[in-house]
């Protein structure tokens, strides 16, 4: 008797930083806070806001539930980069390290582990002064979320 070879899944077709510019365009919540993708593929995900008035909380620093979307949306979006396009945040925590008081919020995003079904990925956040690049920024939250495949 022989066992027949298991058929692998098939791999999702893969999408680049235009389209998923477009997919983050396609919510409104991105599209309230100017989000943009600035880095998409091979595991990775780089999300960028600019820091305006309106996404500040009462000391002028930027509202934490605004870095808490930054962490979300590039944990799913580099998630989505070895998962495919078809994933949803299951569960992410993030810890606030200081104050965000620059320019733009920076959100760069890697994969720790991908299986399956799932991704494990880790978020550094950084604020940017105006006129800096970014790797001068300045770390001000660090998040891990896992990400599951719906496809």
């Amino acid at each position: 008797m022989t066992v027949p070879e298991p058929v692998p899944d098939p791999v999702p077709d893969p999408i680049d930083l235009v389209m998923a510019q477009k997919v983050l365009d396609g919510q409104p919540f991105s599209r309230l806070v100017r989000a943009r993708i600035t880095r998409f593929g091979e595991g990775a995900a780089t999300l960028e806001i600019e820091a305006r008035e309106e996404l500040q909380q009462q000391n002028g620093f930027l509202h934490g539930g605004v870095l808490a979307y930054a962490a979300d949306n590039s944990i799913t979006f580099a998630a989505g980069t070895t998962l495919g396009p078809a994933v949803l945040t299951s569960g992410f925590s993030i810890q606030y390290v200081r104050p965000a008081t620059g320019a733009k919020l920076v959100a760069h995003a890697v994969v720790a582990h991908t299986g399956r079904r799932q991704a494990v990925v880790r978020c550094e956040l950084f604020s940017v002064a105006e006129g800096a690049d970014e790797g001068s920024g300045v770390l001000c939250a660090i998040a891990q979320g896992t990400v599951l495949s719906t496809g």
